[in-house]
């Protein structure tokens, strides 16, 4: 089971459908399905359609989507709010070890 910022508990089912925004203010997608581990009863990633057209230009095909980690995810309420995603988009390294999001 997930829990809400406030620790209270909520259903996994009120992910789908919201906003997700990086800590800077910048719309990504929203949430369409969420991966979950079921030995573990947790969530480990969110499903992410209706993408920011120029955040993922170049990386996404046009009606694909991404999934994130979970452990991206520092709040959820309203929307949900992801760090580093801009980032690590951004960062066009190829000889970088970081994670980034899987199309």
């Amino acid at each position: 089971m997930n829990t809400d910022t406030d620790g209270s508990p909520q259903e996994i089912t009120s992910l789908v459908g919201r906003e997700v925004y990086s800590n800077n203010g910048v719309f990504v997608g929203e949430v369409e399905d969420v991966r979950l581990d079921l030995d573990a009863e947790t969530v480990t990633g969110l499903a992410l359609s209706e993408l920011n057209d120029e955040l993922f230009a170049g990386r996404v095909s046009r009606g694909q989507g991404v999934m994130l980690p979970y452990r991206w995810v520092r709040a959820v309420g309203d929307v949900i709010l992801i760090n580093d995603v801009i980032e690590r988009l951004k960062d066009d390294d190829p000889d970088s070890d970081r994670e980034e999001a899987v199309a």
